[in-house]
């Protein structure tokens, strides 16, 4: 069985471990977890070093502190080991494990375009993987992989994914986050699109601060497009309220 080193052990790193603990041999890095609560989640505790020189390495760490554990991450890592990433946002984080990582590493570039919050209500079947191939050929391993436990695959370029993900994530995470600070009030009086803001500032409002500024800020497409929205918003009150007084 290969091993799995998963670096980071927040929400996601527990999900993949939880999903793939029967198909590798997994250890666990993350400096913000004692080595007890890494065990009694049924997984096994490893230094840096040791879990960057597993089989298959993936990093589930923020956006923000992706570089600087990549980059002390690199030398341990072995030639032709599969590496990935699970990050919101790709032309970064493909930019920086470009850089760091020797051309003897197969590098795979991911987003899984779900958490663990849609997971632990319907599971992964239907759920997409989007794959933005770097180095090598395991993406393709990664695909069969991702499609064998019952998900989409979709196989993109970075930058692409990222322009898509401006609107996907860029304007629904802010749309949402700007709901959940109203505390909208579960009205009796309401329409199912009423129902739709209300179950948006719920599922949206679970993910950290941090995950919303990584997808406002590290993704060079986001900003465009959500003053556009914030422009357009504005312009659409201000007209009807002109209209008004005219």
């Amino acid at each position: 069985m290969k091993s799995l080193g998963i670096i980071g052990f927040g929400e996601f790193g527990r999900l993949a471990a939880t999903h793939l603990s029967e198909r590798f041999s997994i250890g666990v890095h993350d400096p913000y977890r004692t080595d007890a609560e890494i065990m009694a989640a049924g997984f096994r505790p490893l230094p840096l070093a040791e879990a960057a020189a597993s089989d298959v390495v993936i990093f589930a760490v923020p956006v923000q502190a992706m570089e600087d554990v990549i980059a002390r991450a690199a030398p341990d890592i072995r030639p032709g080991a599969t590496v990935l990433d699970v990050a919101s946002v790709k032309m970064l984080p493909s930019r920086w494990l470009a850089h760091y990582l020797p051309e003897s590493v197969h590098v795979v570039p991911t987003h899984p375009l779900f958490g663990p919050q849609s997971v632990a209500r319907d599971g992964l079947e239907g759920r997409q993987l989007v794959i933005c191939p770097l180095r090598g050929e395991q993406h393709r391993k990664v695909a069969a992989l991702g499609e064998e436990m019952g998900m989409r695959v979709r196989i993109t370029s970075a930058e692409e994914h990222d322009r898509e993900m401006a609107y996907v994530q860029g304007l629904t995470h802010l749309i949402g986050r700007t709901l959940t600070s109203m505390h909208l009030p579960d009205e009796m009086l309401k329409t199912q699109t009423y129902q739709h803001l209300i179950d948006m500032t719920e599922l949206i409002g679970k993910d950290s601060f941090e995950l919303f500024t990584a997808i406002e800020t590290m993704n060079p497409y986001a900003r465009e497009v959500t003053e556009d929205f914030v422009a357009r918003a504005s312009g659409l009150l201000k007209q009807v309220h002109e209209g008004d007084k005219g």
